[in-house]
């Protein structure tokens, strides 16, 4: 049996790999097992800086497999609980202190556009198309979909998506803030993990503490975030790596200081 979700770690860098090709990646209740007991493992390993979220075959993921639901599922309370499970997994990559870039080709539909957005930066391939389309099927959107988009695009964007079956290019992607990146579709993989190894050749540990501050946000008030600010920021002045680059800073800017003269 082939595994719904691959997962392999090199050098810190944790790929997560959506499995379903033939179903365009969408979810079933083995993927959506598969992909929480992923994350569950990547949020235990100290030796993981970053993850790219990648899918096989000729999309990145077409959200939930509705022919599986309707053929397996007796009720809504059955898909409420598939929800749930998947959730899981959402909620570890987007509170981890483990920065994700996620690598978008062919079609980002329904719980995948949910998928795609608890990643911190996204790479779309030019022929990349990105929408909600849960409406066609009479369903309303899940796995963060209504918690997410609306903080990346602006609310009356979200709506022109949730309330369409509007699928954007990725260069519409791109102007409206979904993804930050557009390249040749060939080139969607290696860019990404471009990205990922920037993380992990710089600053790692303040990366993944500033993407934790920013997912975090929403549940504190103003006072309570600038205060969560003042104490990260303490404690990374206190490490060994922020001391080092600190170092090398002020080095820098005195040499730079004694050429101009």
């Amino acid at each position: 049996m082939t595994d719904p979700i691959l997962l392999s770690v090199d050098d810190g860098l944790a790929r997560l790999t959506l499995n379903r090709p033939h179903r365009l990646n969408a979810f079933n209740a083995e993927l959506a097992h598969a992909w929480t007991q992923a994350v569950a493992e990547i949020a235990t390993r100290d030796d993981i800086g970053a993850v790219l979220l990648s899918g096989n075959g000729p999309a990145f993921c077409a959200g939930g497999d509705v022919a599986d639901m309707a053929g397996t599922m007796s009720g809504g309370s059955e898909v409420a609980d598939l929800a749930r499970t998947i959730n899981e997994g959402i909620l570890g990559l987007t509170r981890s202190r483990v920065p994700v870039v996620a690598a978008l080709h062919g079609a980002t539909a329904g719980g995948g556009l949910g998928i795609m957005l608890c990643s911190d930066y996204a790479v779309a391939g030019e022929s990349a198309r990105i929408g909600s389309k849960y409406a066609s099927m009479g369903l309303t959107p899940d796995l963060s979909v209504t918690a997410h988009l609306a903080r990346a695009v602006g609310e009356r964007r979200a709506l022109q998506l949730v309330l369409t079956e509007r699928l954007l290019s990725a260069q519409e992607a791109l102007d409206w803030g979904l993804v930050a990146e557009v390249v040749p579709d060939d080139g969607v993989l290696a860019r990404a993990e471009e990205v990922a190894r920037s993380w992990l050749t710089g600053a790692t540990r303040a990366y993944g503490v500033a993407k934790q501050l920013i997912r975090s946000s929403a549940g504190r008030s103003f006072e309570e975030q600038v205060e969560v600010e003042a104490r990260t920021i303490g404690e990374a002045f206190d490490t060994d790596d922020a001391r080092a680059r600190i170092a090398a800073f002020v080095e820098a800017s005195r040499r730079r200081q004694a050429e101009r003269g």
